[in-house]
């Protein structure tokens, strides 16, 4: 085991090609006409997706302009309309517990039309979306009946993208309709259960992301900030993203003509390490070398331009992530961002933006952290050891540090007690916010068998436009900290068991594999990004007028 996992994970590989990141290439940008359409006068493409989740997430304040550090990215002659489709939330099987403000899972589409754009549209996009006050909003049209999709045959008069985009209608097609219908059962795993929000239409579209789901990663650049990460720390899920993908055989393409995304394989922990200057609280170095990046692979590729940045994205469970993709505009408003620190009020989209689990991997490997005994061998009834971090915890340890026996909240835990032993011991184990939102937690907790309770706020948990994170999980809004325990003891038995099992189903999901097994943690990263990956649509179309 230890020598697969340093064939899998090692800080150093070495590649062919060395290239040096462009520091200046000041080359006009022409902005593409179809995709400020969608824009409109002032807001992102990803504005209408966002209006979805309104209901059920706390509103996110403004997010502060950034910059055009775009304007050298050289567009050349192709100009593609990118096309944001919404999505429709599943039906949930059960009343729930509580009250929870995670998010739907994607299943149904809705095509935003392009307008026709004139000559002196095409003019005013090269100073930005935000200058051009006269351009018109996007309009809103259904998507047309995808039961029979049109198929594409093979021949000189379609384009690689084009067979690309049917086979995606096709698979939004086979989703819609798996939703209401049974699945085929076969010999693996097959999803089912109220820890769903739709489990039919979660394994078809898993199903299909395995059919035809093509990812290119950049080979530009060279360790230690580009191809690595780290695999035996609190970021350890960014190393094993980075190395899984890119020794995968079924989902990594050589071929950028077949890819569906782009991957742009930069380790956010690897650049405060080597880039930043510590204690300066400079963002500069980080960012200029994401955007010299970007610059390098615009200038030797199109996908980038073709799309600004709408069928790319980025992964990071850094809490600077979020920051690094600020380097430059289409990177945070337009790419899909795998983050950890999924914080809607600091600008996390979850219609476009995946959020991952954070996973301390201490040994580099899971090995002796999952399982737990069964609930009636569980006397505690909830734990909670840690430091003052953040604006929730200072909350918690001033209403629970050492004032009850069933709600055990320690500062520092007494010597001789077992951290992870007292996770297997208790009934719940809380997970309130530190500096970030993230916590590792709950990924803790879930190896444990331990129900979590997620104490935060502006928090996006992982993977939860599939899973129904109500079923298996408790969520306390900060306010009501002081009646935790109320809160907890009002949960029947019968309904803590239930909750408890499913945390046991759901585990699969947050595993970590050498090598990576189906449904567990990068697979769902990877169906993350599929299911956002289907709610845009590039083309070669722009109707000039």
């Amino acid at each position: 085991m230890g020598g697969g996992i340093k064939r899998w994970c090692g800080f150093c590989r070495s590649y062919s090609s060395s290239v040096k990141l462009v520091l200046f290439m000041v080359v006009p940008l022409i902005v593409v006409s179809g995709f400020i359409s969608v824009l409109g006068p002032s807001t992102s493409n990803w504005v209408f997706l966002s209006k979805l989740w309104s209901s059920s997430l706390p509103a996110s304040p403004p997010v502060s302009p950034v910059k055009e550090r775009e304007k050298r990215l050289d567009l050349r002659s192709q100009v593609v309309v990118v096309e944001v489709h919404n999505t429709e939330e599943a039906i949930s099987d059960e009343s729930l517990l509580n009250r929870s403000f995670t998010p739907p899972h994607a299943i149904e589409a809705i095509q935003v039309q392009p307008q026709n754009v004139t000559k002196e549209d095409l003019k005013d996009s090269i100073s930005g979306p935000a200058n051009n006050a006269s351009m018109r909003g996007p309009s809103f049209a259904p998507l047309l009946n995808e039961s029979h999709p049109p198929r594409v045959k093979a021949g000189p008069g379609y384009t690689n993208l084009e067979r690309l985009e049917a086979g995606l209608r096709r698979a939004r097609a086979a989703i819609k309709e798996a939703k209401h219908a049974n699945e085929t059962q076969n010999n693996d795993y097959v999803p089912i259960g109220p820890m769903y929000r739709n489990a039919n239409a979660f394994y078809r579209s898993y199903l299909e992301m395995e059919k035809q789901f093509k990812i290119f990663v950049y080979e530009e650049g060279e360790p230690p900030l580009f191809h690595n990460g780290p695999c035996r720390s609190i970021y350890s899920t960014e190393g094993n993203f980075i190395h899984g993908i890119e020794m995968n055989s079924q989902f990594r393409t050589r071929d950028p003509e077949k890819a569906h995304m782009f991957f742009l394989p930069f380790s956010v922990t690897m650049l405060v390490r080597f880039v930043y200057v510590r204690d300066s609280h400079d963002f500069g170095p980080i960012k200029r070398t994401v955007t010299d990046y970007i610059n390098v692979i615009a200038g030797k590729y199109p996908y980038w331009n073709r799309s600004l940045a709408a069928d790319h994205f980025m992964l990071s469970c850094h809490d600077w992530g979020p920051e690094a993709s600020r380097s430059t505009p289409y990177l945070h408003k337009n790419s899909i961002r795998v983050l950890c620190n999924a914080n809607t009020s600091e600008g996390f989209k979850p219609g476009k933006d995946v959020s991952f689990p954070e996973i301390n991997l201490q040994t580099g490997t899971i090995h002796g952290f999952i399982g737990g005994p069964s609930p009636s061998r569980r006397p505690v009834l909830a734990f909670f050891a840690g430091g003052l971090h953040g604006p929730i915890r200072p909350v918690l340890l001033e209403h629970w540090e050492n004032k009850d026996e069933d709600i055990r909240v320690h500062r520092y835990l007494p010597k001789g007690i077992s951290y992870y032993g007292m996770m297997k011991k208790s009934k719940y184990c809380i997970c309130p916010s530190g500096y970030e939102v993230a916590s590792p937690r709950v990924v803790e907790a879930i190896y444990a068998g331990c129900v979590p309770v997620l104490i935060s706020d502006h928090y996006v948990p992982p993977f939860s436009d599939v899973l129904n994170w109500k079923s298996f999980s408790v969520e306390v809004p900060v306010k009501d900290v002081p009646n935790l325990k109320k809160i907890l003891m009002d949960i029947s038995p019968r309904q803590y068991i239930r909750m408890q099992r499913r945390v046991v189903q759901v585990r699969r999901h947050f595993e970590v594999q050498y090598p990576p097994k189906r449904f567990d943690a990068f697979h769902m990263i990877l169906h993350s990004v599929w299911l956002r990956r289907l709610n845009v649509q590039v083309h070669n179309d722009i109707k000039m007028s």
